[in-house]
């Protein structure tokens, strides 16, 4: 079901949906980073004095952003309209 909802959404807003997706996706990515650069992996159960550290951290983040997907197709779903009228309304895009 998303699926099709997701192409008929590129369909009608194209390039405001997949900077819509693009910009949820680095968002999660940084966000994901940060938690794991500040010790969440600790509470997740990885223990050691540099579970992860540097590529590991950005390797981990990056693996929790593809499990977060289907979340973050949704969000597409979801904010995709509404990103496109605050563009309009601020007449960063044409009607």
């Amino acid at each position: 079901m998303n699926k099709e909802r997701f192409k008929a959404l590129l369909a009608e807003y194209g390039r405001i949906a997949i900077g819509t997706y693009f910009g949820l996706f680095f968002l999660v990515l940084a966000g994901f980073s940060l938690l794991f650069s500040l010790g969440l992996e600790k509470a997740l159960g990885f223990e050691g004095p540099n579970a992860l550290t540097g590529v590991g951290v950005l390797g981990a983040a990056y693996a929790a952003t593809k499990v977060a997907q289907p979340l973050r197709i949704f969000a597409t779903l979801a904010l995709t309209p509404v990103v496109a009228r605050l563009l309009k309304r601020f007449g960063l895009v044409r009607t």
